[in-house]
């Protein structure tokens, strides 16, 4: 599978579960995909802080990108991180 192949592979599972996160008025998006395997999500809405959203991770979202992607071996939420910004502006004084 290429790189567009499986970024569109990824997001027809999220388009899949997706109706289930937002029923509960949540929501999900994809971040990356790293090395062809690796799928980083961000839970959005009500899924953020829920008690349960590692199971639905595992059991919705994970096993659902896996059958429209076998070979994503991870599916990891990165809703609480920061990201590193990649530069800053300097300001010469």
């Amino acid at each position: 599978m290429t790189g567009l192949e499986l970024k569109t592979a990824v997001e027809a599972g999220l388009e899949e579960i997706r109706p289930f996160l937002q029923r509960d008025h949540g929501d999900i998006e994809l971040v990356s995909i790293e090395d062809d395997k690796h799928v980083k999500v961000r839970l959005l809405g009500t899924c953020v802080g829920c008690s349960v959203n590692q199971m639905t991770l595992k059991s919705g979202v994970e096993l659902t990108i896996k059958k429209h992607a076998p070979q994503i071996l991870t599916v990891k939420d990165v809703s609480g991180e920061t990201l590193k910004e990649d530069h800053r502006d300097s300001i010469d004084l």
